[in-house]
């Protein structure tokens, strides 16, 4: 099975987390960031997996777009979504559910929240200030869920066949 994972990611995050997600997958797995490859060709792949990162509650501009565009196209794929986000519980799943058309939910063949992190290092001065206002952060903390990333390779790698039987 060939994969895709697009992605994109303003401080790194999204990209630690793509790379460790192919790692985790079964078969060919490439890479794209739509900041260097703006329409990545979707025909050679039987599976896409889209990621971005939440930024004031929104999915980077050029992923919804993308999705936007592509929902067709992403319909005819084994598709999977998911969001790096420093949220959990419902607040998380709010930022999900809003952060991809609703069609593409309907074909997402497993959706997750593979956790977050503040980068001072990468931020901006007005990023930073941002964040310790409203999150009250001081310094760079990683929440990445790397159990999570684990379960929704193994939901994605997951197939359905037609000739199992019950006995």
């Amino acid at each position: 099975m060939k994969t895709l994972i697009i992605y994109m990611s303003t401080h790194g995050c999204t990209k630690q987390v793509a790379y460790e997600l192919a790692e985790q997958l079964n078969g060919e797995v490439t890479i794209k960031n739509l900041k260097e490859d703006k329409n990545p060709d979707l025909e050679k792949y039987d599976r896409v997996i889209v990621g971005g990162s939440i930024h004031a509650g929104q999915i980077q501009r050029k992923i919804r777009q993308y999705c936007e565009i592509n929902q067709e196209k992403l319909g005819r794929k084994q598709l999977g979504l998911f969001i790096c986000c420093m949220y959990e519980g419902s607040q998380a799943f709010q930022q999900l559910e809003d952060a991809y058309p609703e069609k593409l939910h309907q074909y997402a063949k497993s959706e997750a929240i593979l956790g977050g992190e503040f980068n001072f290092e990468k931020m901006r001065f007005f990023e930073k200030m941002i964040v310790r206002k409203v999150a009250k952060v001081e310094q760079t903390v990683s929440k990445i869920d790397h159990e999570a990333i684990r379960n929704f390779a193994k939901k994605m790698d997951k197939t359905f066949s037609p000739f199992v039987t019950l006995i």
